[in-house]
């Protein structure tokens, strides 16, 4: 039997009084480094509680390697994910119930969007997933957020190099940890989320 995670099982709780609640749909921004857990946590949430999970990557906005390593810590996570696509077309018509039609960041071209649109039909529960998800220009519209963390930065980092690979990943923190303290430290430190998972 599966160890069940109290800090998860806490916030699902506080998630359905927030449902229980209210008539119009919940939006929940999942934030958190890179490598702790916060997509398969995410999809549990909008799994056992019949929500829908956005995933922020797939509004990815900060250009080409070369653009992005031009940028300072700041910039970078200022301009990261474009926050006026995903609330235009996605967080505002889903919250207003209606149906929400976007197009991903083309990961695969490395540039631009991708040929075929996601569709999402509203639903109670909206689960945003992804770094930098809960940037202060969504606070207006997010009813609870929370930040995932692992348990120290060893097993985080292990995490990713089993996702992605040794070589791999020693290039990617120095292109991307300048972005994530920055952020975890000015924009969105620990103290200012309403809940925080340790994910084990």
């Amino acid at each position: 039997m599966t160890e069940t995670n109290p800090d998860i099982e806490s916030a699902i709780s506080k998630i359905e009084k927030l449902m229980q609640n209210n008539t119009k749909s919940i939006l929940v921004a999942l934030d958190g480094r890179s490598g702790t857990g916060k997509s398969t946590i995410a999809k549990e949430i909008a799994n056992r509680l019949g929500g829908v999970e956005i995933l922020a990557d797939n509004f990815w906005a900060g250009g080409s390697d070369e653009e992005w390593d031009k940028r300072t810590p700041q910039e970078k996570s200022n301009t990261a994910i474009d926050w006026k696509r995903i609330r235009n077309e996605v967080l505002e018509p889903l919250l207003s119930g209606e149906p929400a039609s976007w197009r991903s960041f083309d990961w695969k071209a490395g540039k631009g969007l991708a040929k075929n649109a996601i569709k999402c039909n509203p639903t109670k529960l909206i689960v945003l997933d992804g770094a930098y998800s809960s940037r202060p220009e969504l606070q207006d519209i997010i009813d609870l957020s929370i930040l995932v963390e692992a348990p120290d930065d060893f097993n985080r980092r292990t995490r990713l190099i089993n996702r992605e690979g040794k070589n791999y990943m020693d290039n990617w923190h120095k292109r991307w940890d300048p972005a994530e303290d920055y952020y975890f430290s000015n924009v969105r430190p620990k103290s200012s989320f309403d809940i925080v998972i340790i994910n084990n």
